[in-house]
């Protein structure tokens, strides 16, 4: 937990490092989103679809180090099959760990070595260093994505007003080399990320149509579930904890009235 919290400081102070330009952070597009609410819960089918567009679109250069293969199937995470309560067993996601190679080892001669990933792995991160990140990335260090619809205020709606506010710059503004315009960038409306999404960027497995609008939607309500898992657990436990908070109001009323009642105030 501490360094979950930690970490929140760490990603608010990397995600500005590509900011050429002071101003912008436009106010946030106001989205209804599923989990939203004392009711609300995680779209587990557009949480699925997001980690697909996380996968083709972002793992190229956002790492989501706290995230392991098997969180993907605990229970309210988006591929839980209440057949396998525990993810370590679920077929679906043992084949989804085995799409990515992980660097391991020592082996007994000294080497590193790849091999397929397991359950128990944490998601890889695309550079194998912060270094190499920059340089990837014209100095400009690719923020961790693990937590940040938490990281901003807002942040849920914060990221679907970034992933689909690319505009062309207004007549006049000089922009640096290499920069994008994007008004709702927090701290600067010069981002060196360019336009992420574009019109059928990624081919959904059920059919749903992959418009700008549609894949940003998805992958922020899987990053949101990635920052905050246990959301669905937090509010059944809330209700349950209000339910009895007022039983036992009523059964302490109850008994006052009894022992009182016969007494003159």
């Amino acid at each position: 937990m501490f360094k979950r919290i930690i970490s929140l400081a760490v990603i608010a102070a990397f995600s500005t490092s590509a900011v050429l330009a002071a101003g912008g952070g436009a106010e946030n597009k106001k989205q209804d989103w599923h989990f939203d609410g004392m009711f609300g819960t995680y779209d587990k089918a557009a949480a699925q679809r997001g980690f697909q567009v996380y996968q083709e679109v972002c793992a190229a250069c956002h790492s989501l180090k706290y995230v392991a293969f098997y969180n993907l199937g605990d229970k309210g995470a988006p591929f839980f099959d209440p057949e396998y309560p525990n993810p370590n067993d679920s077929p679906v996601i043992k084949a989804i760990a085995k799409m990515f190679t992980i660097i391991d080892g020592p082996d007994d001669s000294g080497d590193m070595f790849d091999r397929p990933g397991i359950t128990a792995d944490k998601m890889p991160a695309p550079y194998a260093n912060e270094m190499a990140a920059k340089a990837s990335n014209r100095g400009a260090l690719p923020p961790d994505l693990s937590l940040i619809t938490r990281a901003r205020s807002d942040g849920s709606n914060y990221l679907y007003s970034l992933l689909t506010g690319y505009e062309d710059a207004p007549e006049g503004m000089k922009m640096s080399a290499g920069m994008s315009y994007n008004p709702y960038f927090a701290g600067g409306t010069q981002i060196a990320m360019g336009a992420p999404l574009t019109e059928g960027r990624v081919e959904y497995s059920d059919g749903t149509e992959a418009s700008v609008d549609q894949m940003a939607r998805d992958v922020v309500e899987f990053l949101t579930w990635a920052a905050d898992p246990k959301m669905e657990q937090r509010k059944q436990t809330g209700w349950a904890v209000l339910i009895y908070l007022f039983l036992l109001s009523l059964l302490l009323y109850g008994s006052y009235r009894a022992v009182w009642r016969n007494v003159k105030h």
